[in-house]
């Protein structure tokens, strides 16, 4: 895959190199209460990136590398889209670089992949993703309830939002 780039970040594929980066982000409290954490978090994100049905992209800002934003594809012609999913450094939330993101790679998405929808499923009390996500025209579709198992070991509620090509806010 090549390198994608937005208005504020860089997306690159994501290599071992990028590992403890990665691996530092998602320990933060702030990451880590809506990405589940690992016993061995560097394990963790050694499998995500090699899992050969994910495709993990660095996400850079100012030359560092910020976070990670990863996408997987139901190849089924009958059901095809793709799933993106993101995490940023909490140093960096709140200047724009998540909606950046997850702009940048739906419109590669769509224009390079040939995806006709895209879906994203945040926590449904994460307010500032589900902000990021509708400015890149992502729309509610429904409540995911007790969806995904938290750190606590109770289940909460995840947001299912999709977004049609013709739908893109570039």
């Amino acid at each position: 895959m090549t390198v994608l780039r937005g208005t504020y970040v860089t997306l690159r594929p994501a290599t071992d190199d990028d590992v403890p980066a990665l691996a530092a982000i998602r320990r933060t409290p702030e990451v880590r209460a809506w990405w589940r954490a690992a016993e061995d978090m560097d394990a963790e994100v050694s499998r995500d990136l090699a899992d050969p049905d994910t495709r993990t992209l660095a996400v850079e800002y100012e030359g560092r590398t910020v976070g990670a934003i990863q996408w997987a594809a139901e190849q089924d012609p009958d059901y095809r889209h793709a799933g993106i999913d993101v995490y940023l450094a909490p140093a960096v939330h709140g200047k724009g670089l998540g909606t950046d993101a997850v702009r940048t790679l739906a419109a590669h998405l769509v224009d390079e992949e040939g995806h006709h929808r895209l879906t994203i499923d945040p926590a449904a009390d994460n307010t500032a993703a589900i902000r990021a996500y509708i400015k890149v025209g992502f729309r509610p579709v429904g409540v995911l309830r007790r969806y995904e198992r938290g750190d606590d070991g109770t289940f909460h509620d995840g947001l299912l939002m999709d977004l049609l090509a013709e739908e893109l806010i570039r």
